[in-house]
């Protein structure tokens, strides 16, 4: 048995690369663009790790993902530096929904409201502004 990916539903494109791409530094490794099915998949993966891949899937006459896309669970990534990951989120306009406040953990929800848990390697040192930072909406 060999994993191959988790598949999540997006509304929008540049929005969802921009936050995966941008934001939390994957890069694309591949797309399919389905004309008779009306859809496009886009694969995801972290820089040098191309096992665990993410696919985003996009259908071209929209879908309805409903309010709480929480039930999903979530996806988790192990990054270098949890606050300057963290802080290039924010930058971006996205919402740190679980700050790092124990320099290792945080959670930050996609624009299709996935969860997404971003883990430090190791452990580094609580500092400001994260460790007195509240938690803001569901995670």
């Amino acid at each position: 048995m060999k994993y191959l990916h988790t598949m999540i539903r997006i509304k929008d494109v540049d929005e969802s690369l921009r936050f995966f791409c941008e934001g939390l530094g994957l890069k694309e490794t591949r797309r399919m663009e389905n004309e008779k099915g009306r859809f496009t998949l886009i694969f995801l993966a972290a820089p040098n790790d191309d096992k665990a891949e993410i696919e985003l899937t996009y259908n071209w006459d929209g879908d309805d993902l409903g309010e709480g896309s929480r039930n999903f669970g979530h996806l988790a990534y192990r990054v270098d530096n949890i606050y300057e990951t963290c802080q290039r989120l924010m930058d971006m306009g996205y919402t740190i929904n679980r700050p790092p406040r124990d320099g290792h953990m945080a959670f930050v929800r996609s624009p299709d409201k996935i969860s997404i848990e971003i883990l430090q390697e190791g452990n580094l040192e609580p500092k400001e502004p994260w460790a007195s930072m509240e938690n803001t909406g569901s995670w």
